[in-house]
């Protein structure tokens, strides 16, 4: 992604959300794996989806998330999943928050969309534990 120099306000607010959310280290990642391919699809997700909906006042951003994470899971998005889950550390929102939403998915998405996305969560969270008793032991 572009340097936000000459960039819109859109696309200023995007890009501190979109850090606030899924935190410097995956945008920074982001960034630097970007191509001239896909640039003007890096713009477009920091522009649209967290310059316009993820910025907006009217949701929080634990409410944005917990909808988010159950879209993404009802739709089959494993890898999206797998990010959304390790930004609740950033958004406010629970491992209750996220089984909540889980559940809500196997009513209304299907079961094998649930146990899929459950998997997924209980790993991300396995992998967050970890990384926090390591600093701990820091």
């Amino acid at each position: 992604m572009a340097d936000a120099k000459g960039q819109s306000d859109r696309y200023r607010q995007g890009m501190t959300t979109r850090r606030s959310v899924l935190g410097d280290a995956h945008v920074d990642r982001a960034s630097q794996t970007s191509t001239a391919f896909d640039r003007p699809f890096q713009d477009m997700i920091t522009e649209g989806a967290w310059g316009t909906v993820w910025s907006r006042p009217n949701w929080t951003k634990r409410e944005r998330s917990m909808v988010t994470i159950a879209l993404l899971a009802a739709l089959g998005h494993d890898e999206e999943v797998a990010m959304h889950v390790r930004a609740t550390a950033n958004t406010g929102a629970t491992r209750d928050d996220v089984c909540e939403a889980l559940l809500h998915v196997a009513v209304y998405a299907g079961v094998p969309a649930a146990n899929r996305a459950f998997k997924i969560a209980k790993h991300v969270f396995e992998e967050m534990d970890g990384e926090t008793a390591g600093e701990s032991n820091a």
